[in-house]
């Protein structure tokens, strides 16, 4: 398809652009492949799928979006699976991102505060065959303790501090890709990873733009509505 190899050599463009804030030139084979392999316009509303492989947020209702592809696949790349891994994502949105962590990995949770995105991402998923995805409405601040611990959590919203529960649901040695900062104002896409003594030792990699982590149930979604902002 036209539209995805352009969509993959526009993440590509800017993993070249970004490379002296993320470290890197290239994103992994395998994130790379599950991006080509998910087909990103079915987790969009009709009306708006002739914007699908742009790189860029696509609205997917509730005043939410879709990620930029970019962003996907560098906190997909960031997170550093193995195929027999178990991950927990916060902030479930259409589903599209944990569709690409089910490439990666043997198992996805994912959480989303939003009671409605989550039936739809549950739809979305069910209908491609995503069948290594469990979606639960919740507040992901608290994580999903049942199936902790976790080889790696993704988080797709800002938080103004790192939940402990999430450092207590990560297994040693494993890391978690969150957002921090408060809403409007600078935020830093950091890499968070727990080491063998119980501390966590933290890198920042980009400044973004996400909306705010948020408690409760049924109010607004943890999905992040902009593309990312290097400094």
């Amino acid at each position: 398809m036209k539209e995805m190899r352009q969509m993959l050599s526009d993440i590509e463009w800017e993993v070249k652009l970004t490379r002296s804030m993320i470290g890197k030139a290239a994103l992994s084979d395998r994130v790379m492949a599950a991006m080509k392999q998910v087909p990103r316009h079915k987790f969009i509303p009709k009306a708006l799928r002739e914007y699908a492989y742009q790189n860029g947020p696509v609205p997917i209702g509730f005043g939410q979006t879709i990620s930029q592809p970019y962003i996907v696949a560098l906190m997909s790349d960031l997170l550093d699976t193995k195929p027999s891994d178990v991950v927990l994502e916060i902030g479930t949105g259409s589903g599209y991102q944990a569709a690409i962590l089910s490439k990666l990995v043997r198992q996805v949770y994912s959480i989303e505060v939003v009671e409605e995105l989550a039936t739809m991402a549950r739809t979305h998923l069910h209908e491609l065959g995503y069948n290594n995805v469990e979606i639960r409405t919740g507040d992901g601040n608290l994580g999903w303790p049942e199936h902790a611990p976790y080889d790696g959590i993704i988080v797709t919203a800002a938080a103004p501090h790192i939940p402990q529960s999430l450092i207590d649901q990560l297994h040693t040695g494993a890391r978690l890709v969150i957002p921090l900062g408060l809403p409007y104002s600078a935020q830093e896409l950091m890499v968070v990873e727990k080491k063998p003594d119980g501390k966590i030792e933290t890198q920042d990699v980009l400044s973004v733009a996400f909306v705010p982590l948020v408690e409760g149930r049924n109010t607004s979604s943890s999905h992040q509505p902009d593309r990312h902002n290097p400094m």
